[in-house]
């Protein structure tokens, strides 16, 4: 039978391109704010004929904790603590990123050996958050072996951030001028050691999740981001390269990875499968930094005192889930006057609304949200501002947001 072509309006009228009959759809079905494949709430809709699924609206707002608004007035040696609360995935990155905002306001460059520990831990966290994303996308399609063997595998590589920095989550490990604490020979050692087997594990990961035939049934094909989708959304980190898109990986203009000889990996197909595998190869590649960082280690302090000026700056790293800015500005006496925080979750979670549309079913459109890597309590940071007059109208939720917009329409 030949496949009649069709066109998806905004108004969620299914047409069919050569007749031009309009298509009902049969269900709405909301995901969300509380489901068991959510690790945090927010709510997708989705509208549906029979299973295919023809639309897709993400609304979010049910998380927001007003953290930046928290930070203003507070010294920066206590915003840099709140920062790393932002999320708990990638605690490590909005720490360092923070900091390394108030360190281009101070007199003077952070300590070298400081600057490559930052790396080592930063690395390490970033296997940690790909292996934590690519299980619970994992869970998702119901492949619990793959789940509770990438889970398995993280939790040794938390033991070695805890044994570097003394915690496994909230480290606070960066401080102004380099890092809080030293490292000895033996806790690299122990890390090497650690790295070392897990490598083996992660390449089975990586090529099961190419070979199983179930897993590329529910995975290839699925959930396919564009460079079009990226252009739009600003897609960001593993899930624009997984696209072809690897100038999205702002660790290309961060210290020290050009001096290890850092290229970004990417693949091309966009699909749900190609994020996963991208994480994959991420986590080997930072694997072979963390050998380059030990090895090329300078000598010297670990920190260095700076002062730090009034100011205002933006600061960019490439966190686990792609481009994290902090921008702010300090008062004198280094007290924070303001912040904005943009994380990279924010256009991530978005471009579902382009991708999902399409999905031959409703798990497989929960299913692409998982490759996504979402973290709703990264994005739960919104700002109505009047273009014209240059003023901020509304700040906060984002179903205050809609309903402001709505009373002024």
């Amino acid at each position: 039978m030949k496949r009649r072509r069709r066109e998806i309006r905004s108004n969620v009228q299914v047409v069919d391109v050569e007749t031009g009959e309009i298509e009902p759809i049969s269900h709405r079905i909301p995901v969300g704010p509380n489901h068991p494949i959510l690790k945090e709430p927010l709510r997708i809709k989705l509208a549906v004929r029979g299973e295919e699924v023809v639309d897709c609206k993400v609304e979010m707002g049910y998380c927001h904790r007003g953290i930046e608004k928290i930070m203003e007035g507070m010294p920066w040696q206590k915003a840099a603590f709140l920062a790393e609360r932002v999320c708990g995935i990638c605690s490590h990155a909005h720490n360092m990123c923070f900091i390394g905002g108030v360190e281009k306001l101070a007199e003077g460059d952070p300590a070298p050996r400081g600057l490559f520990l930052r790396v080592l831990v930063q690395e390490l966290d970033r296997i940690q958050s790909h292996l934590i994303a690519n299980a619970a996308y994992f869970y998702s399609i119901e492949h619990e072996t793959m789940f509770v063997w990438n889970m398995n595998t993280r939790e040794r590589v938390l033991d070695c951030i805890e044994e570097i920095t003394g915690n496994r989550i909230l480290t606070g490990w960066n401080v102004v001028g380099g890092v809080r604490m030293d490292v000895t020979e033996d806790q690299l050692n122990n890390v090497l050691e650690t790295l070392d087997a897990i490598r083996d594990d992660v390449i089975t990961y990586r090529r099961i999740a190419s070979n199983d035939p179930f897993i590329k049934l529910r995975s290839r094909g699925v959930g396919v981001i564009t460079k079009d989708h990226i252009r739009k959304y600003r897609v960001v980190g593993p899930q624009a390269r997984a696209s072809g898109v690897p100038e999205s990986d702002m660790r290309l203009q961060e210290p020290v990875y050009p001096e290890l000889g850092f290229k970004p990996v990417y693949r091309k197909n966009g699909d749900n499968l190609s994020r996963i595998l991208v994480r994959y190869d991420e986590c080997l590649q930072s694997m072979e930094l963390i050998e380059r960082v030990v090895d090329e280690l300078p000598e010297g302090r670990h920190r260095r005192e700076l002062e730090v000026d009034a100011g205002h700056v933006d600061n960019r790293v490439e966190a686990p889930r792609g481009e994290l800015v902090y921008d702010m500005e300090l008062a004198s006496g280094g007290i924070v006057k303001r912040v904005t925080i943009r994380t990279p979750s924010v256009p991530n979670i978005r471009v579902l609304e382009a991708i999902a549309p399409g999905s031959p079913s409703i798990a497989d459109a929960v299913a692409t949200y998982a490759s996504l890597d979402p973290c709703v309590a990264c994005n739960e940071r919104f700002v109505v501002i009047d273009e014209r007059e240059g003023k901020v109208l509304l700040e906060g939720k984002a179903r205050e947001v809609i309903r402001a917009c709505s009373r002024t329409s």
